[in-house]
């Protein structure tokens, strides 16, 4: 379904000191992710600094958002905010870009921010998008999507769609989704990297996964279990099926992983 090859990041936000951070930043790109991705709430540490910093001490690695919650910036602080990480970091940037996970409006409230009507924010994610492209057009741009007004942004505007479905979504659902981005893109969908989210990897799921999201079954598209091998071949399985070719997993899984990444990068 896609000449895409296989890329994988690790998902990390919090860190008690400078050195954890940056010691996290440079196991992630030892175990042979391509890229840091920092997520964008006030629990976690703030994702342009906190990128910067990252690419500071790593090599190759890139790093990227994941994603800027659009309502609390505008979209030529975006903008401004990219063009200096994409000079910083010598092109390893990559930003990823939402209209406001759930739980984003208490955090546009502490900051003093208009969260906005859906419409308002699906409006607002395409003018940053413009903003970046007018200010800087190699960086690559993500839009984690899952309603039809943002999956049809990212078909149009994107270079990676992230699908931003709960974990518990079956690759059924997760295939009934991307008809619909297929319906939204036409020629351009097979252009599309298309990434998905491991919320867990190896056993059975953690409980503070089950106690937010409750049961996940073992056909669950954010939960992978099984040996290193097994692994492998249901992401080969899903790629050929659905497309998914970019796929990061929670950093707290980042080790178990590896072995994973070691069958699959590159191919």
């Amino acid at each position: 379904m896609t000449d895409h090859p296989f890329r994988f990041g690790a998902v990390a936000g919090q860190a008690q000191t400078a050195e954890a951070w940056t010691g996290l930043a440079r196991r992630v790109e030892s175990l042979g992710y391509s890229t840091l991705l920092v997520p964008d709430t006030l629990g976690t540490l703030s994702p342009f600094a906190a990128a910067a910093a990252a690419a500071a001490v790593t090599t190759t690695l890139r790093v990227g958002t994941y994603v800027v919650s659009v309502p609390y910036r505008t979209p030529e602080t975006v903008a401004w905010e990219t063009a200096t990480l994409h000079t910083l970091t010598g092109g390893r940037f990559e930003l990823g870009l939402g209209a406001g996970r759930p739980g984003a409006e208490q955090d546009a409230a502490a900051l003093g921010v208009p969260f906005g009507t859906p419409r308002e924010r699906v409006d607002r994610l395409a003018r940053t998008i413009d903003a970046v492209r007018d200010t800087v057009k190699e960086v690559p741009i993500l839009v984690a999507a899952s309603g039809t007004r943002v999956l049809g942004l990212a078909a149009r505007k994107a270079g990676t769609v992230a699908l931003g479905l709960p974990p518990q979504h079956t690759e059924d659902q997760v295939a009934a989704r991307l008809d619909e981005l297929y319906e939204l893109a036409g020629d351009r969908f097979h252009d599309l990297e298309i990434g998905m989210n491991l919320m867990a990897v190896g056993g059975e799921p953690p409980a503070w996964l089950t106690s937010r999201f409750g049961p996940l079954g073992p056909d669950a598209t954010g939960l992978l279990t099984g040996t290193p091998d097994q692994m492998a071949e249901t992401l080969r399985r899903r790629r050929e099926r659905l497309g998914v070719s970019y796929v990061s997993v929670n950093a707290q899984f980042m080790d178990a992983f590896a072995p994973v990444i070691e069958r699959l990068a590159g191919t």
